[in-house]
């Protein structure tokens, strides 16, 4: 079903706004998330996949050669990127490689299937990106960091959130089949709770930057512009590689969308904390791409649906 002009709209000005208005109150939502123990991203995380694995039958997850030509990408990028930027700063190498070694956002599956990727394409490559990047972060981190991360602490973050909507989602599929019908028919469901996800993330981004004023503005300057760089680059390579395996949004998504949560959490613990500027302006440059692919996506799709 194609989206209405007017729903088209509201999408494509939904993450600009759900940005500024978690800029505006960021103390209010750096208050909800302490309120909450921190569980309040993870909530919204949780249940955005629940809806969206409502839809995918396992059966149909397979692993693809894309797969692998991304998860080199990341690999050789980390490396590329590091050892281009130290000779310019310690500080702007490392945002730079932990831009790159982040696995995949919990929500580019969601945003994938509104640009008409294959949703099992992607949910095949969420659970490989993350698994990888849990074994080979700490051997990165520990070269470039202060070598205290584990395979443990990396999975203990992602796991929770990816694998158990996963299984909550067949089961309720194969267990309660009407109840999954009527989620996975109502996926739109899940765009919104990440709005709302992005609303909380942004106001805790917002504050981070406020609260840490003493910093040098010149590298934080130049990590904000060397995150919009390779925020293009991956959703550029991510897209042309997908086009070759016939599905370029799939590709750009997984490749591209990244979980700056994960990244900045990262940055901070075990790198310079300065570095983790790169990974929270990727935040907006990446949702910026976001709002503009779905833009470009709902205008052909209402191009297609205008009769001749």
């Amino acid at each position: 079903m194609m989206l209405k002009p007017s729903a088209h709209t509201m999408r494509t000005m939904a993450m600009p706004l759900g940005m500024l208005v978690g800029a505006l109150f960021c103390r209010e939502m750096e208050w909800l998330e302490n309120a909450t123990q921190g569980w309040l991203t993870p909530l919204f995380i949780g249940s955005m996949l629940f809806v969206t694995f409502c839809k995918v039958d396992a059966r149909n997850i397979r692993l693809q050669m894309m797969h692998l030509w991304l998860i080199l990408f990341q690999a050789a990028g980390c490396f590329v990127v590091y050892y281009a930027l130290r000779p310019v700063s310690e500080v702007v190498a490392q945002g730079a490689m932990i831009c790159v070694l982040a696995p995949i956002a919990m929500g580019a599956v969601v945003i994938g299937g509104m640009l008409g990727a294959k949703v099992e394409t992607m949910v095949a490559y969420s659970l490989l990106c993350n698994l990888a990047v849990a074994i080979f972060a700490p051997i990165i981190l520990s070269l470039y960091g202060n070598g205290t991360c584990s395979v443990g602490e990396i999975l203990g973050r992602v796991a929770p959130m990816l694998i158990l909507p996963f299984v909550l989602a067949q089961l309720c599929r194969h267990l309660t089949p009407k109840v999954g019908g009527w989620v996975a028919a109502h996926g739109q469901i899940s765009f919104y709770i990440w709005l709302m996800s992005l609303i909380v993330i942004i106001g805790r981004t917002t504050c981070f930057i406020i609260d840490h004023s003493e910093a040098d503005r010149r590298i934080e300057l130049l990590l904000a512009v060397v995150a919009l760089v390779i925020c293009a680059t991956q959703f550029i390579v991510g897209r042309i590689v997908g086009r070759h395996y016939g599905d370029a949004a799939a590709g750009g998504q997984s490749l591209g969308q990244k979980n700056t949560v994960m990244a900045v959490w990262m940055a901070q613990s075990f790198l310079n904390p300065l570095s983790s500027v790169a990974p929270t302006a990727y935040i907006v440059w990446q949702n910026l791409v976001n709002s503009y692919q779905l833009y470009r996506f709902g205008n052909s799709a209402n191009e297609k649906e205008r009769p001749k």
